[in-house]
């Protein structure tokens, strides 16, 4: 018998979750700096129909290796570690490289239904972006149909984010 106390699990809310994704987001555009100032320098930095897909490619390749990688190796990204999330498969000390890598094609459905309206309406601009908004806004109330408030891509690859404690405060020492 262990004397170790049960661990809790805290389950983050959704608003926290959704605000980690914004800082993601930036994070994501920094990770793509260097790859794309590349690949702009070799093409010239041309917009021919075949240029703008292997870009769009690039960042889809980029933006998997990073997210895979990071999920697999700590189950945590640098903007997962700001906001103390972790992501989580109950009853394994870490993701397999597949866990993570069905996950991040998953977690393009919080965007890919809203790219596809747009397609195929021709929509540009601030109607695509109002688009995308909506798909993001559609998908994150996937949370609230799961007991435990995990978004739908979560909840398909068997995944969870779980809320870290915050970290002890330093007691000060008095001289």
């Amino acid at each position: 018998m262990s004397n170790n106390p049960p661990v809790t699990v805290t389950i983050p809310s959704v608003k926290r979750r959704l605000i980690s994704m914004v800082y993601e987001s930036l994070l994501a555009f920094a990770a793509l700096f260097l790859p794309f100032l590349i690949f702009e320098v070799a093409t010239g930095a041309r917009h021919t129909p075949l240029i703008e897909h292997m870009r769009q490619a690039l960042a889809f390749l980029v933006l998997g290796v990073y997210f895979i990688h990071q999920w697999s190796r700590q189950g945590q990204t640098l903007a997962m570690k700001t906001w103390r999330l972790k992501l989580v498969r109950p009853g394994h000390s870490h993701l397999s490289l597949q866990t993570a890598a069905v996950r991040y094609l998953l977690s393009w459905m919080w965007v890919l239904p809203a790219l596809l309206v747009c397609l195929v309406f021709g929509l540009h601009k601030w109607q695509a972006l109002g688009a995308v908004l909506a798909g993001i806004l559609l998908w994150s109330l996937t949370a609230f149909f799961d007991k435990d408030r995990q978004f739908l891509h979560d909840k398909l690859t068997g995944t969870r984010l779980i809320q870290l404690p915050a970290p002890e405060k330093k007691k000060k020492v008095k001289n």
